[in-house]
């Protein structure tokens, strides 16, 4: 089987139209169409059927897809281990939540320069979903994300996750209000009423809102979206909503966080890469030191 016809399916698998792969991979249509249609001769199965003017997958191709995601990646991790011992070096593309740049990356950055001065780390600040339409389309090599363990993120099989620290969260709240009942659900049930602020460009947060919301008995008015966690503060400052902020450190003044127990939501900090591109030297070395010798999950307060 010719590993790039394989490519060719997966990428019509992608992104449905022969056009389009043939733009993305810089070939003709006509070529797509031959090469394909080469491939299914090798399998001994048809691949595509037409719908209209375009195509679709047949069963068989769909079920080849999947299955050229897993061999494309061995493929990349086969060449890639040709030369294991290499010095790690190259540029090692990362996009990931401001928080998890922050404090997971920025402090390798010392250390990874005088140890392996010819690996260099070039960042972009982008909310998860953007990450990981990045990390498909291969314009980065890493993805910082972030989901909510009441809410846990769906991963595909194209990629491989590696957890890296959680925080406690709580509910933001103007600072004159009473002390919180003992547990998330009842906290959350007192403000059924309110308005909520949520994130502009993840849905994490209204997910986890959503859930501990329906656990209390209601549904929350998503009246405003921010992306800025100074603007979420600012907003239930001036009385216009509540919403979830993580409980350190300490929120601006006309702000307190009240703690989420019973249950508790944790943000928890994760680190994705293609399947089969950690073998990769440089990236590897990052993920690495990434994780440490940390297991699962560290709470970190």
């Amino acid at each position: 089987m010719d590993t790039r016809r394989l490519e060719l399916l997966v990428e019509l698998a992608r992104l449905g139209s022969m056009r389009e792969v043939a733009e993305v991979l810089g070939v003709t249509t006509s070529t797509v169409s031959q090469q394909i249609a080469a491939l299914a001769q090798e399998v001994g199965a048809p691949l595509v059927e037409p719908v209209g003017r375009r195509v679709r997958l047949t069963p068989a191709g769909r079920r080849l897809a999947e299955h050229g995601v897993t061999i494309l990646a061995a493929v990349d991790a086969a060449r890639r281990d040709l030369d294991p011992d290499a010095e790690p070096a190259g540029t090692v593309r990362v996009a990931g939540f401001a928080t998890a740049i922050r404090r997971s990356l920025l402090p390798l950055l010392p250390d990874l320069a005088a140890s392996h001065p010819r690996v260099q780390l070039v960042c972009a600040e982008h909310e998860p979903a953007e990450s990981l339409a990045m990390l498909a389309d291969d314009t980065v090599d890493l993805a910082l994300l972030y989901d909510y363990d009441l809410a846990p993120r769906t991963f595909d099989r194209r990629v491989e996750v590696t957890p890296l620290w959680s925080v406690p969260w709580g509910l933001g709240v103007p600072a004159h209000d009473p002390d919180p009942p003992a547990d998330a659900v009842a906290v959350f049930r007192r403000y059924a009423g309110h308005d909520w602020v949520v994130n502009s460009r993840n849905t994490a947060d209204e997910e986890a809102v959503a859930v501990l919301s329906a656990l209390g008995g209601f549904t929350p008015r998503l009246s405003h979206r921010a992306d800025s966690l100074d603007l979420v503060e600012d907003l239930i400052a001036g009385g216009l909503g509540v919403g979830l902020l993580p409980e350190h450190p300490a929120p601006r003044p006309g702000v307190r966080v009240l703690p989420l127990r019973e249950p508790a939501v944790r943000l928890r900090a994760h680190a994705v890469v293609a399947r089969g591109r950690a073998t990769w030297a440089p990236l590897a070395l990052v993920l690495a030191r990434l994780t440490g010798s940390a297991q699962g999950y560290p709470q970190v307060e």
